[in-house]
Formats: structure tokens, C-alpha cells, sequence
């Protein structure tokens, strides 16, 4: 039987298999099946690296300003934004990181070519192009639910970046087949280059609709700081001004921030979503302490918080390759900063009044939050005035408001008149709670205060909410957080157990002590024993007694567990006797004592994390302190990222459980059989520098050279696999490299179009990510190889047939695809994803069947079986 010949050229890393002459087919089909997993193989692993990339990139483009927002009669904010423009960010590193592959493609082949133009590294730029706009897309409009609908945001961006998208392919039929055909000057492939810088700049002008005009024609003028404003007719120094309070850096423009500016709605919005949020979650768990609440409400506004493109690229990742859910982290750091996170806005506040030195008096409550007994009868609530003129007399009006507690039956309405005499800086008011002999939930009412006079302002809190416990239970006992750290020297520490829902009678709590990783008698001094709560008594402490050994990056854990509460004394004796009784026998005193017996609550256990005394924590970013979770993809040290790579992730999130936490399921078959494939990849990108080091750019600089170097293996196993098979380079790249390129950026798509609230991070990047590849791949890698050319006096000749075919059948079938989008935003179907069933279904197998057309036609095209041009 006759041997076969392969016609394969030694690649840059990679050698060449064996013999290529009188090859058996059995020995072709072996190889081509090798080299096809062991491309599968290596996608993963350029994948892998590639999110070091983008956890570099998130934390370079993650770096923050705060703004100090001014407005006449109202108290400044201070508002904390990105130094990097969002449009900016997704059309530079971001495109750059999740295009390095292709990118790099390019201009690896042309050094492995010497500076000969191929078919591979264009190929897969236009196939990966293809594949995100007809592919990706229709996956995204077919997974979000029926009924639900998702529109693109930055409507004038997309619209910018598509056009440029589209631009980028006319342009390299152009160059190839108009302007010099079959030949690339020099000037070409600079000006496709230069053509990157034009986009991104178009489309932040789109963005941020920074036109000169709007300056020169609507009353704009800089004051003495160089900050821009709008005058205000009459005033020469007034204006609704943004002052950069840490300046990063020089600032050509900076928009005014007023009620309709886009960093002071987005931060209103936020913060409105935290409260709503906190109040939902009251009426969902109205038992657990508003502490607990409010961990909860941060850790769910971050989960829903808007995230970048990075985040979904990551996230999509581990999930494929079994490394875990970043929603767990997200729940983790939402526990342990929340703290810091209020001691940072107290600070900031403290320094905006400091800033600002403001004259006008200041009124507020102080304190702004109250807890009291059902029976306490009458109590104060304390009003307070602070700087400005305080001999000068000041009034402000107050008034009850119900919540859960109504005026008449659970505490007496009160309105009127505060009036500070000259010098008097504080008044009190006076509330009466009313008590009843029925059992019932903890209940809270509000009062508010309005109308101070002209010589004040009111600031917050100017409502003050009045929280009542009712005496009726005997209360329920719990740990007033799950997570406490402690440092190894601090001995002693008294944790605290609180008593809430009612104080009623004298009740024994047992409590002990349980081993974790951290051991009795040599890290903590283990304990058991009860703590008595005496009639109305709501708190009690045990002492806990850490062991100090005074090592280096300690993390050790124990618990403390509470018992079952008992009732002490007389009615301990009538809430048993009245168990013995069938209900009907019960009396009234009988069943009020079974009602409100005492019973442990949500947070019955306390998690105590003993680290080292060396004060060792890294710096939270504030972004995520507002509700951005981004900056979840860094890491500290080294030791994080070994952890990490060696160790399964926790598998997918589950319901909430009573606590109001997401239940975590335990990692499934799948998640250990991957973590087994691509342990070798997770370990040996493990060494890559942290990205807290020098702010990230030492990660990006070493996980773009191992994109590199993982893409030149690629690129040459793609080759041989190929020419192997008998299978073109530009059908290779096309229908093969392209899409295991995709393969992340399309979980990623997908999971941004189901939990995103807009179609930006899953549609509209597509666009701008299409321009970026040919932009750079094809701008940096034909620029080089035309100079090269040129300085040796050559000319760099491009075959422009199969590129040319592809490049216009995508430009047609990409313009109908966005008229397919910009038709979805009818009212019929209300976005761009989404909608109505039929038409969802219709738009993904239209999408679909357009990539599958690309690839038929351009194969066809590629053997001669059509006629290009």
C-alpha cells in the first residue's frame, strides 16, 4: 500500500512530526487527531492565562478618584469614580486581553513566515470576528428568559464602535484589492493601525458627549481651580461645580455634575439600591439583627452590582475549568469589609465638612437609630445643632411616621416644634411606646424631621428610626455576626451574644466551644459552660482566649456553638406543663408562655479566624465598597494563587437558606474531571506575579509574553494540523482557531446577558472587540512586515483571495445583523435580547445560520469550488 506526502514547514516552537514522506493513513489520522486535542489542550491553557491578563488589566483600569460634588443650599458629596472611562477601558486593555490570542497570532506568523504574509493569523481574526457577531449574539438573545429583555445602554457607542467594525473589513478590501492590489505599502499598514487610536477616541466622544461646542455655547467657563462649570446667569462665582478631590493624573475634561450628571445618578442609584434592598430584606427576615442585614444587603448589591467585561471573562473561565464561583468571594469580602467600609464614608463625610468649612448650622439626630422595650413607657429621642452662628435661635419641625409599628395601637403619634434657644445645642423629644399583652414581631416606626429654619440646613440623619422589642417573648439569642477575626495577640476577647424579639423572664444559654483548623490548647483555650440573661437583659459576653505563637501569615479557625435556650423560674414550669395539654385545654397564660418561649436565631454559630498579629491587609478597593465586584479577580501573593490553582472550586450557588446566605454546593464530577485536565495550566501560571504588585502592570507585562508564548505553539500545531489533514490555513484558522479562541469570550457573553441589567457587556463589546482585532493584529503585524520589506527593498505582497471573499461576505451579513438589533428595540419586542418567545427563537436561528453560511461559503471558495474576487 502506497504512502501519502504532507506538504508541513518547520513552525517557530514546535517541531515537525516525524517523517512527511511516504506516510500510511492510519499514521495521518493519528497525528491529525494528536494534534487536534492537543489544540483543544492548548486553548485551555491560553484561556487560562489569558484571565491573569485580564485580572492584570481589571485592577490597572479599576484605580478610582473621589469627586467632591458642590451645589448651592445643598451639603457636598463625595462621590467615587473610575479614573479610566468605562468606553475607554473596553476598547483598549479589555479588547487587548480578550483578543490577545488572535492578536498575537498575527504577529507571531508574520515573524515565523520571516515576514511573509499568511493565511493563519488573518484567518482567525476574521473567522473570531465572525463568530462573535453571529454566534455569540445569537446565543445571548436566546438565553435570556421569556418576557425578559435586555437593551444596549451606550446606544450612541454601539453605534460608533459598529460602524468602525464594519469599516475595519472594507478597509482591508481596500488596501488588498483597490488601492494596491496584492501589494501593502507601508502607509497602509501604519494607517490601519492608526485607525485603533481613532475609534477609541470617537467612541469616548460619543460617550461622554465632550463636544467644544457645548462648552463655548451653554454659559461653560473654568474657575480658579481649572475646574470646569456652569455659570450661572448673574453670578460670577457660583455654578454647579466637580472638584477632583485625589487627583491621578491630568484631566482635559471633567463633566459637570449636577441631578442629570452621569457619576452622580449612578451613585444615587446605588445607594438607592442599597436601601431598598436593606428593606427588603427587613421584611424577609425581620428576626435577624440589622447588623447582619446589613452584610447582606451590601453582598447583594455587589452580586447585582454592574461588573466589567473582565469579571465575565474570569468568571466564565473557572467555571469551565472547575476553579469555582467568584460569587462565593464576593460573599466572603462583602462579610469582612462591610465594617471598613462604613469607617471609610464616616471619614470621608468628616473630611467634606472639613473641606468645605461649612458656616451654616447643622441640624441632625444624634443618635439616629433607637431600640426600646415594649414596656418602656416614655423615652427621649436627642436632636442635635452643630457650627455656625449658635447664638442665633434655630427651630425645625418633627413628626412620627408609621413602618411596621402604626400610631394608636403600638406607640402614640407625636408632631410639633423644636425651638434651640440662643446657645442651646441639643433638645429632645419626647415618644410614648404603647404596650399590649400580645405576643408579636419586633416592630419600628420613624420620626422625621423637616422645615428648619433659613439659618440651618438639615443634614443626615434627618430621620431617626425608633426600633421596638417586644417584652412578650423571652427572645431569641444568636451572635450578632457569623464571621469574626481576630489577631493572635489580643488574648482576651469578649464576644458578644445578643438577645432580641423580646427580654422576657430569666434564661440559661449553654454555649461551647468547637475545633477547626485551629487546635484546642495550642491556638485557642477551648470553653463550655451557659450565660444567664436576667429578666430584660438583651446582652451578654463570653471571654475567649487566644494562644499567641507569633506566626507568619497565620489562618486558623474555630467556632462557637449556642445551645437551646431554657426558660428559668416560674414560667419554665407553665410553658411545660402547658405541653402536656392538648391545645384546646390551654389557657390564655398558657399559650402566651408556649408562644414566647426563647429560641436561638439565625446566626447560632460564630466562625472565629485567628490571623497573625503582623498587621498584613491589603487595601479593599473602594469600587468595590460601591457595588462594583471587578476588582475580585486580583491577587495579593503568590501563596493565594497556588491555593487557588491546586485547589477544586466550590461549584454553583443554590437557594438561600433561612440566614438569608446562599447555599454552595459541593464541587460535581464534572468540576473535579476538569480541575484534573488543567492543573498543569492553573499551577504553571500560578508563578505569575501577583496582581498587587506595582498596581498590576508586572502581571500584564508577564502574562502577555506566556499569551505569546502559548499563541506561537498554537499557531503551529494549528499549522501541522492542518496541512496534516490536507486542510487550508485559511480554513483552519477560520472554522478551527477562531472559534477555540471564542470558546471563553462566549460563557462570558452569556453569563453577561443573564445577569447584566444591559446588553453592553454581552452585545456591545462584540462590535468594538471586531475593530480592535483588525485594528491591532492586522495593523501591528502588516505594519512591521511592510517596513521590514520596504528598508530591504522589497515589496510585502498580500494574496488578497480568500481574505478579500471573506472579508466582504462578513461586512454584508455583519450590516444585517445590526439591523436585526436596531429592529428588536421596536416596542413589539423591547431590546436587543430577549423578548417574546417566537421572535427570540427566530433571531438566534437567523444569527446562527449566518455563521454557518460564512464558513460553507468561504470554505467553498477557499478549494476554488466558487469564484472569488
Amino acid at each position: 500500500m502506497g504512502g501519502y506526502y504532507t506538504n508541513c514547514t518547520p513552525g517557530l516552537v514546535v517541531p515537525i512530526w516525524g517523517s512527511q514522506e511516504n506516510i500510511a493513513l492510519s499514521d495521518i489520522i493519528i497525528r491529525g487527531i494528536t494534534y487536534f486535542f492537543l489544540l483543544l489542550y492548548l486553548f485551555i491553557g491560553v484561556s487560562i492565562i489569558s484571565d491573569r491578563f485580564m485580572a492584570a488589566i481589571e485592577v490597572i483600569t479599576s484605580k478610582e478618584k473621589e469627586l467632591v460634588v458642590h451645589r448651592p443650599g445643598r451639603e457636598p458629596q463625595i462621590i467615587v469614580v473610575r479614573v479610566w472611562n468605562e468606553t475607554v477601558a473596553n476598547l483598549t486593555l479589555m479588547a487587548l486581553g480578550s483578543s490577545a490570542p488572535e492578536i498575537l497570532l498575527s504577529i507571531i506568523e508574520i515573524w515565523a513566515k520571516d515576514f511573509k504574509a499568511g493565511d493563519l493569523g488573518p484567518g482567525t481574526i476574521v473567522g473570531s470576528a465572525a463568530y462573535n457577531l453571529f454566534v455569540i449574539i445569537a446565543l445571548c438573545v436566546f438565553v435570556i428568559p421569556n418576557g425578559e429583555t435586555r437593551k444596549i445602554k451606550h446606544l450612541r457607542v454601539f453605534f460608533v464602535t459598529a460602524t468602525w467594525s464594519i469599516f475595519a473589513y472594507v478597509w482591508l478590501y481596500i488596501i488588498l484589492s483597490v488601492s494596491t492590489p496584492g501589494v501593502l505599502d507601508v502607509w497602509e499598514g501604519l494607517l490601519t493601525f492608526a485607525f485603533f487610536p481613532a475609534t477609541v477616541l470617537t467612541a469616548w466622544v460619543a460617550d461622554r458627549r465632550l463636544l467644544i461646542y457645548k462648552y463655548l455655547h451653554k454659559g461653560y467657563r473654568m474657575n480658579k481651580r481649572g475646574v470646569i462649570v456652569q455659570a450661572e446667569a448673574g453670578d460670577s462665582d457660583g455654578g454647579v461645580e466637580l472638584e477632583i478631590k485625589e487627583h491621578d493624573g491630568p484631566h482635559l475634561f471633567v463633566d459637570r455634575v449636577d441631578d442629570e450628571g452621569p457619576e452622580a445618578r449612578e451613585f444615587e442609584q446605588t445607594r438607592r439600591d442599597y436601601i431598598k434592598t436593606l428593606r427588603d430584606l427587613r421584611k424577609k427576615h425581620p428576626t435577624l439583627p440589622l447588623e447582619q442585614l446589613e452584610v447582606m444587603a451590601h453582598e447583594e448589591v455587589l452580586g447585582k452590582g454592574p461588573k466589567s467585561r473582565a469579571f465575565y471573562r474570569v468568571l466564565a473561565t473557572r467555571k469551565m475549568v472547575g476553579a469555582g464561583n467568584l460569587s462565593r468571594k464576593i460573599s466572603e469580602r462583602a462579610q469582612s469589609d462591610l465594617s471598613e467600609v462604613k469607617a471609610e464614608l464616616q471619614r470621608a463625610e468628616a473630611e467634606v465638612v472639613d473641606i468645605e468649612h461649612i458656616n451654616a448650622t447643622r441640624v441632625f439626630f444624634d443618635p439616629g437609630h433607637y431600640t426600646v422595650m415594649e414596656n418602656v413607657g416614655t423615652f427621649e429621642v436627642g436632636v442635635t445643632r452643630v457650627g455656625g452662628d449658635l447664638s442665633k435661635p434655630c427651630t425645625v419641625d418633627y413628626c412620627t411616621e408609621d413602618g411596621s409599628a402604626e400610631a394608636g395601637s403600638d406607640y402614640i403619634s407625636a408632631k410639633g416644634t423644636l425651638i434651640f434657644e440662643p446657645g442651646e445645642t441639643r433638645k429632645t423629644i419626647q415618644l410614648s411606646v404603647i404596650d399590649d399583652e400580645l405576643f408579636e414581631e419586633d416592630e419600628h416606626f420613624y420620626v422625621r424631621l423637616s422645615n428648619v429654619s433659613q439659618s440651618a440646613m438639615l443634614v443626615s440623619p434627618s430621620l431617626a428610626t425608633v426600633m421596638i422589642l417586644d417584652d412578650d417573648h423571652s427572645g431569641i439569642f444568636g451572635f450578632p455576626e457569623r464571621d469574626v477575626e481576630l489577631v493572635e495577640s489580643v488574648g482576651q476577647y469578649p464576644l458578644r451574644v445578643l438577645r432580641y424579639s423580646g427580654a422576657r423572664g430569666r434564661v440559661a444559654l449553654p454555649y461551647r466551644t468547637v475545633e477547626g483548623t485551629a487546635k484546642p490548647n495550642k491556638q485557642y483555650m477551648p470553653s463550655e459552660g451557659s450565660l444567664i440573661f436576667e429578666d430584660n437583659q438583651t446582652e451578654k459576653t463570653l471571654m475567649l482566649t487566644i494562644i499567641e505563637e507569633d506566626s507568619y501569615e497565620k489562618d486558623a479557625l474555630f467556632y462557637v456553638e449556642l445551645g437551646e435556650p431554657q426558660l428559668q423560674g416560674a414560667e419554665a414550669g407553665l410553658a411545660a406543663s402547658a405541653e402536656l395539654k392538648a391545645p384546646e385545654d390551654r389557657t390564655d397564660e398558657e399559650k402566651m408562655a408556649l408562644l414566647g418561649r426563647p429560641r436561638l436565631g439565625d446566626v447560632s454559630t460564630a466562625q472565629i479566624r485567628i490571623k497573625e498579629s503582623k498587621e498584613f491587609k491589603n487595601t479593599v478597593d473602594k469600587l468595590v465598597q460601591r457595588a462594583n465586584a471587578s476588582i475580585l479577580l486580583g491577587t495579593s501573593s503568590w501563596k493565594e494563587q497556588f491555593r487557588e490553582a491546586v485547589m477544586v472550586g466550590s461549584g454553583d450557588e443554590g437557594e438561600d437558606d433561612e440566614s438569608g446566605e446562599a447555599r454552595v454546593s459541593s464541587p460535581s464530577f464534572s468540576d473535579y474531571l476538569m480541575h484534573s485536565l488543567t492543573i498543569f495550566w492553573k499551577v504553571l501560571f500560578a508563578f505569575v506575579p501577583p496582581t498587587d504588585i506595582a498596581g498590576g502592570y508586572l502581571c500584564f507585562v508577564i502574562s502577555i509574553l506566556g499569551i505569546g508564548v502559548v499563541t506561537a505553539v498554537i499557531g503551529d500545531v494549528a499549522s501541522y494540523f492542518g496541512c496534516t489533514l490536507g486542510i487550508k490555513d485559511s480554513v483552519t484558522a477560520v472554522v478551527f482557531v477562531a472559534l477555540g479562541t471564542s470558546i471563553p469570550d462566549t460563557f462570558a457573553s452569556k453569563v453577561a446577558a443573564c445577569q447584566d441589567k444591559y446588553a453592553d457587556a454581552s452585545v456591545g463589546n462584540v462590535t468594538g472587540s471586531n475593530a480592535v482585532n483588525v485594528f491591532l493584529g492586522i495593523g501591528i503585524a502588516w505594519s512591521i512586515a511592510a517596513m521590514y520589506h520596504s528598508y530591504h527593498g522589497n515589496k510585502f505582497e498580500v494574496d488578497p483571495g480568500s481574505l478579500a471573499f471573506s472579508v466582504t461576505l462578513f461586512c454584508t451579513e455583519a450590516c444585517a445583523v445590526i439591523i436585526v438589533l436596531l429592529l428588536r428595540r421596536s416596542k413589539s419586542i423591547g431590546g436587543e435580547l430577549g423578548g417574546p418567545f417566537a421572535p427570540k427563537v427566530v433571531t438566534s436561528i437567523f444569527l446562527f445560520s449566518l455563521w454557518i453560511f460564512y464558513l460553507v461559503m468561504s470554505t467553498l471558495e477557499a478549494y476554488e469550488v466558487i469564484t472569488g474576487f
